[in-house]
């Protein structure tokens, strides 16, 4: 195979710059298991999970105790999804567009757009994850960050009490989210937050120990119709399985009900007189009868610990035999480790490129993430 792609290097190089520093806040926030090794769709991956440990007693003794098994359990996740951008141009076109701005400038243009198509998708992927959440602060259609800082205190309450690691919070917000934030008096004068980074460039600060990002991804949730749902029978705390009854419409994935004081995220939809909660499920007992409401629409803020979710990237899957591609490269973003394959197909008096990526992600770890709502 000819190596026909080595003088593009520099262009793929110089597109991946401009994308990686868009308004990609999920893919730097999160763990990231990327490889250029290649990958079948729906091809499993496990990330082990580490049980919770109990404490013994010092008992002293000739021999230390016979224990300390543990069984380690897994989430399994797939990669879900094989996605290629293709552009091709043919001879006439090139001599053409060389009259004007030129065919090397407009393709490395293309690899741009084609590299921002697969990121934005990613991007929006790892949005819907937060559907996941254990639970949720703030008010549906309300946007965080009004009047003052305690959308992300009240995130990281919940993370807290979910006994979540707080040494790495992420916050990915949308630019709605980031323009109240940015307003802020107390971010904006030096003298109060140490650092004009906010005011003379727009950069967000870490508050209340999240990192705190923008995304075009964040989601935004469309809620069920469900209305005057009571729990039906007593439930204890950790329960996350709700029977409901005598209301009407529907509770749907990713919606947020209120049952007593807390805010919980639906992780599966109401059938058969019940819906589920994100784990670690009630925080509190509820007695029969307790009133189940529904949020109205929301955008979906997403806080975590950053190892509580995880994107793995692969290159697509390829016949042991190859493919008519004249030539194929590995780029791998350095800001983010993004992989991109980049293949080039001649044709009668054409060529074809193509940038492709193969990509699965799942929130492994529901009671360290949240919802922030907007």
């Amino acid at each position: 195979m000819a190596n026909t792609l080595t003088g593009l290097i520099p262009d793929l190089y110089e597109s991946l710059d401009v994308v990686s520093r868009e308004l990609a806040g999920f893919i730097p926030s999160v763990t990231l298991d990327a490889s250029a090794e290649r990958a079948a769709l729906n091809q499993a991956i496990r990330i082990p999970i580490s049980p919770a440990s109990a404490a013994e007693d010092v008992a002293p003794g000739q021999l230390p105790p016979d224990d300390g098994d543990q069984v380690i359990g897994n989430t399994p996740f797939t990669i879900s999804k094989s996605r290629m951008v293709p552009f091709r141009w043919s001879g006439e076109e090139q001599k053409g567009i060389n009259n004007g701005p030129g065919y090397s400038n407009i393709r490395r243009d293309q690899i741009s757009q084609a590299m921002r198509t697969l990121v934005n998708e990613i991007e929006t992927d790892l949005g819907k994850l937060a559907y996941l959440s254990s639970r949720a602060s703030g008010t549906a259609g309300t946007t965080p960050f009004a009047t003052n800082l305690s959308d992300t205190a009240q995130a990281r309450k919940i993370l807290s009490d979910n006994g979540a690691p707080l040494s790495d919070l992420q916050c990915v917000i949308d630019t709605t989210s980031g323009a109240a934030l940015r307003t802020l008096a107390q971010l904006t004068k030096a003298n109060e937050a140490g650092t004009t980074a906010l005011r003379a460039q727009g950069t967000l600060l870490e508050l209340h120990g999240f990192n705190i990002r923008e995304s075009a991804g964040v989601a935004t949730h469309t809620a069920g119709t469900g209305a005057s749902y009571v729990t039906n029978g007593a439930l204890a705390i950790g329960a996350t399985v709700i029977p409901a009854q005598t209301g009407t419409g529907t509770i749907l994935v990713g919606d947020v009900v209120t049952i007593g004081a807390f805010k919980y995220v639906v992780t599966s939809t109401l059938s058969g007189g019940s819906f589920t909660i994100g784990a670690p499920g009630l925080r509190a007992a509820v007695a029969t009868g307790a009133t189940i409401t529904v949020a109205s629409n929301f955008t979906a803020n997403f806080a975590f610990s950053r190892s509580a979710i995880v994107l793995a990237t692969r290159a697509p899957a390829l016949p042991e035999e190859g493919d008519m591609a004249d030539d194929r490269i590995m780029i791998t973003d350095p800001r983010t480790g993004m992989a991109f394959e980049v293949s080039m197909y001649k044709q009668y008096r054409r060529v074809r490129y193509e940038i492709a990526a193969a990509w699965g992600c799942q929130n492994i770890k529901p009671a360290h993430t949240a919802i922030m709502l907007g």
